[in-house]
């Protein structure tokens, strides 16, 4: 079963979140959490910080994050792990590929027709916004 990420990125004042806009298919022109591929045998925490570096420039020492929820779709043979932080200084972002954007909270984020998902990335955001980011080890 292949292994992704997603990764919700606070800026250091909470007042915005990170997204990606997707530039390729899935979710071609849709705004995404940054994230990716878990390698096989890879430590899920190591997977996240790794895909946030690449694809943000954000490092391990830029952030501290909890893993706060877990996704599997049997149907696609593949899960998603879900991982929240909160930047402990301001930082310059570097984009991999996905033009990257800080949005406030006041977006639809279950808008299917600007973030993709199917929904999910709502849900997620309602969960931190209910009951937190969990705890940090």
């Amino acid at each position: 079963m292949q292994g992704y990420n997603c990764i919700i990125i606070y800026s250091k004042d909470k007042s915005k979140l990170l997204f990606c806009k997707r530039l390729k298919d899935p979710y071609k022109g849709l705004y995404n959490l940054v994230g990716g591929k878990i390698e096989k045998n890879e430590d899920g925490f190591i997977a996240a910080y790794r895909e946030l570096e690449e694809e943000t420039g954000i490092a391990k020492e830029d952030v501290n994050i909890t893993h706060m929820m877990d996704f599997v779709y049997y149907n696609q043979d593949c899960y998603v792990e879900v991982y929240v932080g909160i930047l402990n200084k301001e930082i310059i972002l570097k984009q991999e590929l996905h033009p990257l954007i800080w949005l406030t909270e006041n977006e639809d984020f279950f808008d299917m027709n600007k973030f993709a998902g199917e929904g999910n990335i709502g849900h997620m955001l309602e969960q931190v916004k209910q009951f937190g980011i969990g705890k940090i080890i």
